[in-house]
């Protein structure tokens, strides 16, 4: 195995521990979302070898697929906890942190005595800090005993806690762990950045309990928030203008055209409202090296946001720069992958991210089903099991009962009919009267996918049985059109959705309309995407100046279409309303 400090010697006598998955209440969470997993006939040993192989060659997306299955119990399988751990570490390598959080835990749950915990621990502190889950990082490190781990933690734990903004997280940090010397270098920096007599009184206490310098800790940059005649914003998109040629045929970069159009628009929209943005459009062309020669620019270290470069694998140069200028960062406006904001401060996800929407998702369902019984189904996908992830765990917070999960692949998708519309008797007419799953005996499925070879079924299933189970998905269904939406509303669908916008709402008509008059023909879903998206930056730049993040987490920013914005602890979007068809036309059934 591969750990922070050299080589260790693997003992492999394993136990059989398959049972513990039901005796723990977050063990049954984790379990949950391996109820459903496809097993395989299998040369474990080679199967291992080959999956290693591939993660020491640093190929980590087809190490995560190789090792995918050796993770599963099997009594023949001799490698179930190394490979839950390289399967981990893989996903940790390509950003994907929530995916490699989740199977940490699940290792540290099923596996409780495996001898390389403290590894386990080890990385999973690390996606503690990246995720900025400060409490958890710090309780985990109390377990790690290896003091030959201790230096590189002390070095993240600093790293991280000197980018919390927030001096009331760093206080209650400080309350849980008062002789930790670096939560409390933390909280003393913090305190250098006030002018409250309070906290000026506090710092001089620590510094005398502390033997520390107070001149050490006085921030110079205790400055009012920072308001400006006009907002610069930097648009780092793949326009691909050497590709665009004046015909009305559809361009490869035509969504981030029309995109752009749409905050155009908003920007113009926006001096109205007393806000002057000015926008700087920059051509990446997907390419790195043209991103790496933009960050040369020295017009962007003027800029107040910056706008992509959209994908990920582009995105980690304009990270640094982010960061090291203090630029207000949103890679992709249109993403949900919280990965994107990584470790950077000062970055955001405009959109709720996977597991936020899992969140909100069993909300809505305990605030509006009366019965708690409720069955999950999701894809294979890392986003899918983040969004299944936080609907499991919600739920049980809050009273639902999860009474089946089950993760489908192609091969395993009939099994959704056979689960929900298995018929055990008929009427007179041949139609189904009852079924193996009783009728009523659930109040709700909750869908983690977009995959319509899972929706389909879950909704073919549901309408069948004809009770009143509320089946819970994504605002994306609705752009299938293969499902007849009638379907929709006869039985009982909610769809989150953060970009939802009434088209009857006076915002939307008068959007539309200035749209109209300015390209003559009606916007499409994207220019309505960019022009929401810039209208709430726009007046966060107003209430908030350019630092508007604190500010953002704390009231939030009504949106000019939609529900709006404002900022968790992790940088994601909190408001997820959800929409269900009504009388033909689609309307909110929450208050975000």
């Amino acid at each position: 195995m591969k750990v922070v400090n050299g080589q260790r010697s693997i003992v492999d006598s394993l136990k059989s521990i398959y049972h513990r998955l039901w005796t723990m209440e977050y063990g049954l969470i984790l379990a949950c979302l391996l109820i459903g997993s496809t097993t395989f006939a299998q040369d474990f040993k080679k199967q291992f070898k080959q999956a290693k192989e591939l993660f020491e060659q640093e190929n980590y997306s087809a190490s995560m697929e190789a090792f995918r299955p050796l993770t599963i119990y099997d009594k023949e399988n001799p490698y179930p906890e190394y490979a839950s751990f390289y399967y981990a570490l893989s996903a940790q390598r390509l950003g994907f942190y929530t995916v490699a959080k989740e199977m940490f835990l699940q290792i540290k749950t099923i596996y409780p005595d495996w001898q390389e915990m403290e590894e386990v621990n080890y990385w999973l502190f690390k996606i503690y800090l990246d995720q900025r889950e400060y409490f958890h990082a710090l309780k985990l490190s109390k377990e790690i005993k290896n003091s030959s781990m201790a230096h590189n933690m002390d070095v993240m734990k600093r790293e991280a806690l000197l980018k919390i903004e927030d001096l009331e997280t760093l206080k209650m940090l400080s309350e849980e762990y008062p002789i930790d010397s670096e939560v409390v270098r933390a909280l003393s920096f913090g305190l250098g950045k006030q002018i409250n007599p309070k906290d000026t009184l506090m710092l001089d206490s620590l510094m005398k309990q502390w033997m520390w310098k107070k001149k050490d800790f006085i921030s110079t940059d205790r400055a009012a928030p920072i308001f400006k005649d006009i907002y610069r914003v930097a648009l780092l998109l793949p326009f691909r203008s050497s590709s665009l040629d004046p015909s009305p045929t559809v361009k490869r970069s035509q969504f981030v055209l029309d995109m752009y159009e749409g905050m155009k628009q908003a920007a113009d929209s926006l001096v109205g409202e007393g806000v002057r943005l000015e926008l700087l459009a920059y051509d990446t062309d997907h390419d790195l090296e043209v991103v790496k020669n933009l960050l040369k620019a020295e017009e962007l270290k003027s800029a107040d946001l910056i706008v992509g470069p959209l994908f990920p694998e582009d995105a980690k140069m304009v990270q640094e720069f982010s960061q090291t200028n203090k630029i207000n960062l949103i890679v992709n406006p249109l993403s949900y992958n919280i990965d994107l904001v990584g470790q950077n401060p000062w970055a955001l996800l405009y959109q709720p991210c996977h597991k936020t929407i899992g969140e909100k998702s069993a909300e809505l369902v305990a605030t509006k089903v009366s019965n708690k019984n409720s069955f999950v189904f999701y894809g294979d996908s890392p986003k899918d099991s983040a969004m299944a992830y936080g609907y499991i765990k919600s739920a049980i917070d809050r009273g639902v009962k999860i009474a089946y999960v089950q993760e489908v692949r192609a091969e395993t998708s009939g099994d959704i009919l056979d689960r929900l519309a298995t018929a055990t008797e008929y009427d007179e007419w041949k139609n189904p009267k009852q079924f193996k799953l009783k009728l009523d005996s659930i109040g709700s499925v909750f869908v983690a996918s977009d995959d319509p070879l899972i929706y389909t079924k879950v909704i073919n299933s549901i309408e069948t049985r004809g009770d009143s189970v509320l089946v819970v998905g994504q605002e994306n269904w609705l752009e299938d059109n293969s499902v007849d939406l009638g379907k929709f509303e006869k039985i009982k669908i909610a769809f989150a959705a953060p970009n939802f916008s009434s088209v009857s709402s006076k915002g939307y008509l008068d959007f539309r309309k200035k749209f109209l008059q300015r390209h003559g023909n009606l916007p499409g879903v994207y220019s309505q995407k960019g022009y929401e998206f810039m209208m709430v930056m726009g007046r966060a730049f107003k209430k908030y100046g350019v630092h508007f993040q604190k500010g953002m987490e704390q009231e939030g920013i009504p949106g000019a279409l939609t529900a709006g914005y404002q900022m968790q602890p992790n940088h994601d979007n909190a408001r997820v309303p959800f929409v269900a068809f009504s009388n033909g036309k689609l309307d909110t059934v929450n208050k975000p």
